[in-house]
């Protein structure tokens, strides 16, 4: 856990909100509870002490192969920044290499590193787009996220079967409308 929010402080700070939404933070089900949400938010946030480098770096291996390779349905759970509120879904992730290949639980966990982190979804998408054209430089990169945030569907708008999809095109993604529809089909096919 990061020191400053296991830090005395920290857990003060959460029984005093307790306190100002009304209850009372010595309640036998809350006597922990500044503790475990201080641990779960770290969790949530741990994406700000991801190294990239190490995730990334050992796992790029020189390989002869041009076609596209794709991990779909890879869940991403993340926190709106601007409610602190959760959003979940699913991204897919693409690319055509051009001599360099990326191990493939590498690109779920560049997904983990930007997505636990305070998010848009939006800055996500492109994030995991950019790095990945930057790391392992394919002629292109493709990344779909469909997610349901639950700003919109616990307040405001109310609207609980909403849901948003964002995508990013880079290289022969955006170029190429071939490209791309492959891409797209090939990530909301179904195996029969």
């Amino acid at each position: 856990m990061k020191p400053e929010l296991s830090a005395p402080a920290s857990q003060d700070l959460i029984r005093t909100l307790l306190e100002r939404l009304g209850e009372d933070p010595a309640r036998e089900g809350l006597t922990r509870t500044p503790e475990r949400f201080l641990r779960a938010l770290s969790f949530l946030t741990s994406g700000y002490q991801a190294d990239l480098n190490a995730i990334l770096r050992s796992a790029l291996f020189t390989v002869e192969y041009d076609e596209m390779v794709i991990v779909r349905d890879i869940e991403v759970f993340s926190l709106c920044e601007h409610h602190l509120l959760p959003f979940f879904g699913r991204c897919h992730v693409a690319y055509l290499p051009k001599g360099k290949v990326l191990g493939l639980s590498k690109i779920p966990r560049l997904v983990d590193a930007f997505s636990r982190r305070l998010q848009v979804q939006e800055r996500l998408t492109t994030q995991i787009a950019e790095t990945l054209q930057e790391w392992i430089q394919p002629s292109g990169v493709g990344v779909v996220i469909e997610a349901r945030h639950l700003c919109m569907m616990m307040r405001g708008v109310e609207k609980q079967h909403s849901s948003a999809v964002t995508s990013h095109m880079l290289g022969q993604f955006r170029e190429c409308a071939e490209t791309r529809a492959e891409f797209l089909n090939l990530i909301h096919a179904r195996p029969q």
